[in-house]
């Protein structure tokens, strides 16, 4: 499913973070956001999200069955196992005290699977690290079986070798899953080794799109680096 900006414009109250964006989130591609601290990474994702309203423009579609977002930050769910946490991804489905069917539980388990998590299914998410914590709010998302999944800064807190593995996964999720990715990083040789396309954002809330080698051609990867050359 592809998810579209239109005209859209991100802020809170008079305060305007970034305006007037146009772009398109197609099915299959993994979609990297960059930018400067500041810029409305987060706050575009929360837009896209419907967390909270846009000042103008639209963004279609946005709803709980068709659209899911995995934060950095860990919400509390310290007193639960890891299968309880990837479980939160059928309540669209089940309500919230509505029990799993059979079916649900197939999903639970195969989108752990997916995710590598299957074994970490009767850990408590306390005794998780990072990166597999991570995993296992990916391996929600995937329950929630939404064809567009948002990402914010999900390597924020691994190690290289996890950041890799993580971007990989991601990649491989779009393309042999068929899902609709975009995720925001700071990760810029990362997001030019393994994004279909780049978001671009701009200190003054414009964005530039285009895939990793049309943003290098134009210039856009060099403004923002200083040099890009590094990570041709």
């Amino acid at each position: 499913m592809d998810l579209k900006l239109h005209d859209l414009t991100t802020g809170y109250g008079r305060h305007t973070v970034s305006h007037n964006l146009n772009a398109r989130l197609q099915t299959g591609l993994l979609t990297c956001l960059l930018g400067p601290n500041g810029s409305g990474k987060s706050t575009l994702l929360r837009t896209i999200s419907g967390a909270q309203p846009p000042l103008s423009g639209t963004v279609t579609p946005t709803d709980s069955r068709t659209l899911s977002i995995v934060l950095t930050s860990r919400i509390d769910i310290s007193h639960l196992r890891a299968c309880d946490v990837v479980a939160m991804g059928r309540h669209p489905y089940t309500g919230y005290f509505g029990k799993p069917s059979p079916q649900d539980d197939d999903i639970i388990r195969q989108a752990m699977q997916t995710t590598g998590t299957l074994h970490l299914s009767h850990r408590n998410m306390t005794s998780l690290s990072d990166g597999e914590a991570q995993k296992v709010m990916i391996a929600k998302a995937l329950a929630q079986q939404t064809p567009v999944i948002l990402l914010d800064e999900p390597s924020a807190f691994l190690d290289f070798p996890s950041k890799v593995s993580l971007m990989l996964m991601m990649q491989d999720l779009a393309h042999n899953h068929g899902k609709t990715i975009l995720l925001s990083t700071h990760d810029i040789s990362l997001a030019i080794k393994t994004a279909d396309t780049l978001w671009l954002m701009n200190a003054d809330g414009t964005m530039h799109t285009g895939t990793p080698r049309q943003l290098i051609d134009t210039g856009h990867i060099a403004t923002y680096l200083g040099d890009s050359s590094q990570y041709l």
